[in-house]
């Protein structure tokens, strides 16, 4: 199974986790905003906050019913994405957008299942 993790710990994911060596793991990250039209409009200004974290793919996302957002990244390095959610920057992000940072879960998908 996928590991969840909040960002409001220090420790995320195993460092042995199945990412490992995968070429592009997709990362998904749940959480509930105050107001997502702002969350939104602010969401499409963090373009460098993002490359910065090695985010380079588009970024999907959904809101749905309630301010519940769904993303999904695609980070060049996991390592780096996941200690840069913990960063100051990050934090200033959130809290600009309107996030609840205590409904924020990530979960690197780290199983394929090829048809």
């Amino acid at each position: 199974m996928p590991q969840t993790q909040t960002t409001t710990s220090t420790h995320r994911i195993k460092p042995d986790s199945g990412w490992k060596g995968m070429r592009m793991p997709v990362v998904v990250a749940t959480l509930q905003v105050e107001d997502s039209a702002k969350w939104e409009k602010g969401f499409r200004t963090h373009a460098d906050l993002f490359k910065s974290q090695t985010v380079t793919k588009p970024i999907r996302y959904a809101i749905n019913e309630g301010n519940q957002i769904v993303i999904t990244f695609e980070p060049e390095d996991v390592d780096t994405y996941l200690k840069g959610l913990d960063s100051p920057a990050t934090a200033e992000a959130m809290a600009f957008d309107g996030v609840k940072r205590e409904t924020v879960k990530i979960t690197v998908l780290d199983k394929t299942f090829n048809l």
